[in-house]
């Protein structure tokens, strides 16, 4: 698998974020996109997801997607998208439906937080909110995370799980731009 965004330009409200950005991530790669508010990373992420559209430039995922490029991404915002009055687990049963399939309590286990599964989402902490929108990750696979601000209220021991799985996703020829 192959990500190439070749001299992509983007504007926002009128005027130019950023121009002539161009990158290749092959199978495996991971890509930390660095720098001030404002300049740009969030755009980026939004359109190579498919939320956006660039003013010009090109975005290829090779082998191309069946069902488009939204189909072969997991895009992870910033906000959780996590209904207060359902429980954790239905919160990912939700998701998990929407998507076709994908083990929610594994998903759970995956971020260290089984043990809330029966909690209402309302009841969380901000970390734990972000670490359950960081599960539906592996609800599903997808080849192209879209990361954007993940470690968002998260403490040091939840921003290590956070890289190692990342680093599983990458191992497991996987893309992810963070």
């Amino acid at each position: 698998m192959r990500l190439t965004v070749t001299d992509l330009t983007a504007e926002r409200g009128g005027r130019s974020v950023f121009a002539g950005v161009s990158f290749q991530l092959e199978a495996g790669g991971v890509m930390a996109l660095t720098g001030p508010n404002g300049a740009g990373k969030s755009t980026l992420l939004r359109i190579v997801a498919g939320l956006l559209e660039p003013v010009s430039g090109t975005i290829v995922l090779d082998p191309a997607p069946d069902r488009g490029a939204a189909a072969a991404c997991h895009y992870l915002g910033h906000l959780d998208a996590l209904k207060a009055s359902l429980t954790v687990a239905d919160n990912l049963t939700f998701w998990s439906r929407v998507w076709g399939g994908g083990d929610v309590l594994a998903s759970l286990s995956a971020v260290g937080l089984a043990h809330l599964a029966d909690l209402p989402a309302g009841m969380l902490s901000a970390g734990q909110r972000r670490r359950v929108a960081i599960a539906r990750l592996s609800l599903v696979r997808r080849r192209l995370w879209l990361l954007d601000e993940p470690a968002s209220a998260l403490d040091t021991s939840s921003e290590a799980m956070l890289g190692r799985l990342i680093a599983d996703h990458a191992a497991g020829g996987g893309i992810a731009i963070v």
